[in-house]
């Protein structure tokens, strides 16, 4: 089953801390992420949400070579190629998997000016080590999807960390 969990920062590039530990356990396989985004709220009220998977990019690139191929059948791979690129762009831009990016925007309007949120989608996790490294960023939790018995031990874990 997954779960989302949400850990605000009080500074623009503690999220971003988070996400590059969570790669460190990712690469371990002691998390599995099914998505992840950074929000920053900047010193100006302007909400920048950062996703973990570029889908822009990969239809684009999915859709050249896909162009491309079918091209080849009507003996012009260049145009089947931009054709299929800008049409794989466009697929890519409107698709939308993983956390919701209007909730994400939603939080991001939440969290205070000069600070930012770190997005998590998890399917399993090796908890103790995940927790234990994720408590060295002083961050709150602002939102999950956990049952409430396991909720309430990960807010008690980070609120001892803090102490």
């Amino acid at each position: 089953m997954s779960h989302m969990i949400v850990f605000a920062s009080p500074t623009l590039d503690g999220a971003y801390a988070m996400r590059d530990a969570l790669d460190d356990l990712r690469a371990f396989d002691l998390v599995a992420v099914k998505d992840a985004a950074v929000v920053e709220r900047l010193p100006d009220g302007a909400v920048r949400v950062r996703q973990s998977f570029n889908l822009v990019g990969a239809g684009a690139l999915g859709g050249a070579a896909w162009g491309a191929l079918i091209g080849l059948v009507f003996l012009s791979p260049w145009l089947g190629l931009a054709v299929g690129g800008i049409a794989g762009a466009l697929a890519g831009r409107f698709a939308d998997i993983g956390i919701d990016d209007a909730f994400i925007r939603e939080v991001g309007e939440g969290v205070p000016p000069g600070s930012s949120a770190f997005f998590l989608l998890i399917d399993n996790w090796e908890q103790s080590k995940a927790l234990r490294l994720l408590a060295d960023f002083g961050t709150t939790i602002i939102h999950t999807s956990m049952p409430p018995d396991e909720e309430a031990r990960l807010r008690a874990f980070l609120a001892a960390a803090e102490e």
